[in-house]
């Protein structure tokens, strides 16, 4: 994984705006053969598309927009047994903790999945990887759109044992710890398939997070129990992977809510570290975390290790002027050192293909807001 050696990269989170022609292609895809030849035509030519953007807008290392998966986290329930959805069964958004009752006309009238649930899964049987074709496809379209660009560094995203089935119905294995390995076993498959591709793996993890207000309410221990066990089989997935070809990203959510029950990086960034990764991506631009460059002042980033922080947010319209950018980097550059610094964004763009978190135009002006404040921030920083 490249460093910051000689200047400030920069980087992102991964979920880059879907153009409309791919979704327009991805909602015809299973209606004959015709379409999802289609659609995997439109799927190629997004990414293709979006890399050049990226390189254009600035970013060192990019990736694939993730314009290949429906989602950042559903997507890994297609590519495992063991799962059925059901549709019908609606099950609470308790991972948005009492922001659910604290803001519930808020949640009623602007995010009706808050108020209201979503349809649920339910784990009915053994879970084992079944994605393998479909990873294949995915890592040679994103080689394909590749051709002809030369950035600094490719990364790839897959999501972490935490944030697959966290709201389904567990049915199947005898306890928790067994669920939730079974997860970590099938997703070691993916993890090592993206790393054997030549990508620098990216683990997005959410959900850690995100459980922390509605556990720690009935118990702090029980928060602290769920959590140790998730990144124990997260590192239990990352087995025979090189720490170095590893970024883990955690945050506390990409919806555009209040975010006043989100937990303080302070009482989880020792879990984070727990992981073993080579780089830490955090959410700290918007202004419910921006504050917690503080927590670095006491928290030493072990010896070989890269902070990825946010320095601009994707809530909000407003473009960061690169000069606040600049500020934000040097912060941690001063804290934990300038070569150990990616600068990024908080978190992705487009978490599901149908969402824009903002219009694409503002998008790509923060991508290169982020960039000209990195070149501005190595100018402070290297003279």
């Amino acid at each position: 994984m490249k460093r910051s050696d000689t200047r400030i990269r920069t980087t992102h989170v991964g979920s880059i705006i879907r153009p409309q022609a791919l979704l327009d292609a991805a909602a015809k895809a299973k209606n004959s053969a015709a379409d999802q030849h289609a659609f995997e035509e439109a799927t190629r030519s997004s990414i293709a598309e979006v890399v050049k953007k990226q390189i254009a807008s600035g970013i060192d290392i990019i990736n694939d927009g993730e314009h290949g998966k429906s989602s950042w986290a559903n997507y890994a329930l297609t590519r495992m047994s063991g799962f059925e959805h059901r549709p019908n069964e609606m099950r609470p958004a308790v991972w948005l903790g009492r922001e659910r009752f604290k803001f519930a006309e808020f949640m009623a009238k602007e995010f009706p999945r808050g108020a209201i649930g979503s349809p649920t899964d339910a784990c009915i049987g053994p879970i084992k990887y079944t994605g393998q074709q479909s990873l294949k496809e995915a890592l040679a379209a994103f080689k394909e759109g590749l051709k002809g660009a030369n950035p600094d560094e490719i990364f790839y995203t897959a999501v972490a044992p935490a944030s697959v089935g966290y709201d389904a119905s567990q049915e199947h294995y005898k306890n928790d710890e067994d669920y939730v390995f079974a997860i970590a076993n099938a997703l070691a498959e993916e993890y090592k398939a993206i790393v054997d591709a030549g990508f620098v793996l990216q683990v997005d993890d959410a959900v850690l997070a995100n459980m922390y207000d509605y556990l720690t309410e009935q118990s702090p221990k029980k928060y602290r129990d769920w959590a140790e066990l998730r990144v124990a089989a997260l590192n239990k997935a990352l087995e025979g992977i090189p720490q170095d070809r590893v970024r883990y990203h955690i945050c506390f959510g990409s919806w555009h809510v209040p975010h006043t029950s989100d937990a303080p990086l302070e009482e989880i960034v020792d879990l984070m570290l727990k992981v073993n990764a080579g780089a830490y991506s955090i959410e700290a631009a918007n202004v419910r975390h921006e504050h917690e460059w503080h927590v670095w002042e006491k928290t030493k980033l072990p010896a070989g290790k890269i902070l990825i922080p946010g320095v601009v947010t994707h809530h909000t319209t407003t473009v960061e002027h690169p000069r606040l950018v600049a500020e934000r980097i040097a912060r941690f550059a001063k804290l934990v050192g300038r070569e150990n610094v990616i600068a990024s964004t908080d978190c992705g763009f487009a978490q599901s293909e149908g969402v824009q978190r903002v219009h694409p135009q503002v998008m790509w002006a923060k991508f290169e807001s982020l960039a000209e404040g990195a070149r501005l921030a190595s100018k402070e920083l290297w003279g």
